[in-house]
């Protein structure tokens, strides 16, 4: 089987239609479609069926694709393995949220530069649903992501996940606000009347909230989106509403983080690479680094 062909149709079986295949590995649909044909008459199945004005794939065509994450991963894998370069050399591209760049990222890049300065970090900044999107098209080698134990990541199977650390999450409040005790569900409760304020751009921490919300019978009223926790501070600040605020924080004149337990919400943050990648001398690098950022005794919390 031609592997270029697999990941043609692993690119369907994650993009939905052949237009985003073409439009995102800068090919046309015509091609795309010769292609897939051409594996269907390759393996000697039909992998696509109609559906309404568009195509999926057929069982047969979804188990193949399964098939086609491993295989791509074991061909990836044997390229980085015939790497003549034995010395990491080379731009590794990383999207990560803003918090990961400032405390986690920038450290290693100081550390590139004293050490390895064959190697730099290329960085964006982007919250987990377009780091991990941007990784899966190839357009970077690494994502910085995040969830949280309430509301676990659905990741895709080609994509390699290393755990970096984790952070408690509270309720943060304005510091005048009625003191409030006991589960989460119940520390809820007594705002259940307030608005809440969530991020603009992961679904993360309003999964948390909604479902610690449900076991204390009320449904938030979400009003206000931002993607920024100095921002969010300042519109708790502003009275506009409450929200998840990491414990672990300097603590911000006039905001209260009450704890919450049973549950504890807790935001868990990882590398993720595509499968097979990890070997790549850089990338390997990099990970290494992030790895040992994260066994330091020194080690902090963050979010």
């Amino acid at each position: 089987m031609d592997v270029r062909r697999l990941e043609l149709l692993l690119a369907l079986s994650r993009l939905g239609s052949m237009r985003a295949v073409a439009e995102t590995l800068g090919v046309t649909t015509s091609t795309v479609s010769q292609q897939i044909a051409a594996l269907a008459h390759e393996v000697g199945v039909p992998l696509l069926e109609p559906d309404g004005r568009r195509v999926r794939l057929t069982p047969a065509g979804r188990r193949l694709a399964g098939h086609a994450v491993d295989i791509v991963a074991a061909v990836e894998a044997a390229r980085v393995d015939l790497d003549p370069s034995a010395d990491p050399t080379g731009t590794v591209r990383v999207a990560a949220f803003h918090t990961a760049i400032q405390d986690t990222l920038l450290p290693v890049v100081h550390r590139l530069a004293t050490a390895h300065p064959a190697v730099r970090l290329e960085i964006q900044e982007q919250e987990p649903p377009e780091a991990l999107a941007l990784l899966e098209r190839g357009q970077v080698d690494l994502a910085v992501s995040y969830d949280y134990d309430l509301a676990p990541a659905n990741l895709d199977p080609g994509l390699q996940v290393a755990r970096l650390w984790q952070a408690t999450w509270g309720l943060g409040v304005p510091s005048r606000s009625r003191r409030t005790s006991g589960t989460a569900a119940e520390v809820l409760a007594g705002f259940a009347e307030s608005d809440w304020i969530v991020n603009s751009r992961h679904t993360g921490d309003e999964q948390v909230v909604r479902t610690i919300a449900s076991l204390a019978g009320f449904e938030p009223r979400v009003t206000h989106r931002a993607d920024s926790l100095p921002l969010v501070r300042e519109m708790i600040l502003a009275g506009l509403g409450v929200a998840l605020l990491p414990t672990g924080n300097p603590k911000t004149p006039g905001i209260s983080v009450r704890r919450l337990r049973d549950p504890e919400p807790m935001l868990r943050t990882y590398a993720v690479t595509r499968r097979g990648r990890g070997g790549w001398a850089p990338l390997s690098l990099v990970l290494g680094l992030l790895e040992e950022q994260r066994r330091a005794p020194d080690a902090v919390s963050w979010t």
